[in-house]
């Protein structure tokens, strides 16, 4: 009795957090932290961890594709996991094949044309996992309605550190002028991975920390963080939806702090940058009190450029 009335409290709880939810961030990329720990908790060896974690991955993607969702990143072996035992490692390296092999086929990828793609430095990894990475990104291609990206073997420091000296070489061989550096210039030499740049950021176990993942797509776009301590493989749809409303409540925030920004910038230039903020101010006038736009419109309805005498 009372297992089924926390199921149904639980299911109560979720239909009001869908309800508060007005949208979805593009890009979701998840700290699956929390496997080995689990596994402890239950009297279970670590691989027993990982495949219950395999299980909440497979619930993840449903749920992004229920939200719409267009962009889902795994952490899922970082460079620092090769440190990890041989027993360990083999074993983790097998489910991996074996799921992304299993993923590939799944109809109710191809059903959501869910697009797989690993990223990181593959090339270390075992032939028979190269093997089904390529088996599953050959298979799902053509797909472009939800990006799945697998970081396999990927280390933020690493990926940056590797753009940097491949752009030193081209100003070294005289290809690429100092001057000309720029965004794009560093991230057309990141690992081909990630379409977007990363909305949110999900990190499982307990820990507050990123851990090295997606610095460029992520701390470059100011993304959400939600930490949360349920284990990777106990992760459940209520704290998947609180997370979304997280970035939902920053994102307003950062629209709001943006617009207010703008407005002071009107009461204090003119020209082409009065025209600027306006254009600021109306995109985000649903972010502000009634009183701050009176003011405002108030002010620039009598404001006009100045210019030199």
């Amino acid at each position: 009795m009372a297992s089924r009335t926390h199921s149904l409290l639980n299911q109560a709880y979720e239909r009001l957090l869908e309800r508060e939810i007005d949208g979805a961030p593009t890009h979701v990329a998840v700290i699956q932290d929390g496997n080995r720990r689990y596994a402890d908790e239950h009297g279970q060896d670590a691989a027993d961890g990982h495949r219950a974690g395999a299980e909440t991955t497979e619930a993840v993607l449903d749920w992004c594709a229920q939200i719409g969702v267009e962009e889902l990143t795994l952490y899922t072996f970082s460079t620092e996991n090769f440190d990890r035992s041989a027993d360990e490692r083999d074993h983790l390296f097998s489910l991996l094949e074996e799921k992304l092999r299993e993923f590939a086929d799944a109809e109710r990828v191809h059903e959501r044309e869910v697009r797989i793609r690993a990223i990181g430095e593959t090339d270390r990894l075992p032939d028979d996992l190269r093997d089904a990475i390529d088996y599953a990104e050959t298979k799902t291609a053509d797909y472009d309605a939800l990006q799945l990206n697998i970081a396999l073997a990927y280390g933020g420091r690493a990926e940056l550190l590797s753009a940097a000296r491949d752009v030193a070489r081209t100003v070294e061989a005289g290809d690429t002028a100092p001057g000309d550096i720029d965004a794009e210039t560093i991230e057309r030499r990141l690992y081909a991975g990630p379409a977007r740049d990363v909305d949110l950021i999900i990190r499982t176990g307990g820990d507050e920390r990123t851990s090295n993942f997606l610095p460029w797509h992520a701390n470059g776009n100011e993304a959400a963080v939600f930490f949360c301590t349920p284990y990777w493989p106990a992760f459940a749809k209520k704290d998947f939806l609180r997370a979304i409303r997280t970035y939902e409540s920053r994102e307003q925030s950062w629209r709001r702090t943006r617009a207010r920004r703008a407005l002071a910038l009107v009461r204090a230039v003119g020209g082409a940058e009065l025209d600027e903020a306006r254009a600021i101010v109306d995109r985000f006038r649903e972010y502000l009190p009634r009183g701050e736009l009176d003011s405002v419109e108030s002010n620039t309805n009598d404001t006009e450029p100045t210019t030199a005498d």
